[in-house]
């Protein structure tokens, strides 16, 4: 993301405009469009004057854009306050990362295809290496939670840090990668100026579209 607009714990720095992705210099209002209107009435022809419906319907469909952009404004500034709620919270979100805190545990989960009898799961570090591997049953449908407890094949206490998680499911005796669900704490909200979308930033420094969350913990 190029250029986000951030809302964290200590406050916030969302403008008050700059919701629509139409150009500063391109957008109008209903006083410039108003404006156009008399100009456009002072300067017709009094031969062949305008059709006063025309612009009846050119203030309908102003009126009309006018309430989509008040909507979508709306929209937005409860998405940003849904995802403010959840700063400094647990969430379960599509993801392969998340930090281990020392002596802590990793909780993560997936959507198991049909058909799986149990999951392989991977554990790497961040230099890549694999430090622990173990088999979970899958559930007979929906979501299979599972958690890694911080401790290698080897049986001794992984370190803090960030870990990656992999998964492939056992689907019918043949082997199937699948996207994992992890769980990271919310560290603060971004608007994307651009396309306007809220995403919530995890202490991974990843960022999750807030309608991608599955769970708040």
């Amino acid at each position: 993301m190029s250029s986000t607009t951030s809302v964290n714990g200590t406050g916030s720095n969302i403008p008050a405009a700059g919701l629509s992705n139409t150009p500063a210099n391109m957008q109008i209002n209903q006083a410039d469009f108003l404006q156009l209107i008399t100009a456009q009435m002072k300067d017709q022809n009094p031969l062949q004057p305008s059709d006063p419906t025309q612009f009846v319907t050119q203030l309908e469909g102003m009126s009309q854009v006018s309430a989509m952009q008040s909507m979508q404004a709306s929209m937005q500034a409860s998405s940003i306050m849904n995802g403010t709620t959840l700063i400094g919270h647990s969430v379960l979100a599509p993801g392969t990362t998340a930090n281990l805190a020392s002596g802590g545990v990793i909780g993560a989960a997936v959507n198991a295809p049909s058909g799986t009898s149990d999951l392989n799961v991977a554990i790497q570090d961040s230099s890549g290496a694999t430090v622990d591997t173990f088999k979970v049953t899958a559930a007979d449908a929906g979501l299979t939670s599972f958690v890694w407890k911080g401790v290698t094949s080897t049986g001794a206490t992984a370190p803090a840090g960030t870990y990656k998680i992999s998964v492939t499911a056992n689907v019918n005796g043949k082997s199937t990668p699948v996207d994992p669900m992890v769980v990271n704490k919310v560290n603060s909200v971004l608007v994307d100026p651009t396309s306007n979308a809220v995403d919530v930033e995890t202490d991974t420094g990843n960022t999750v579209p807030l309608s991608q969350i599955v769970s708040v913990m």
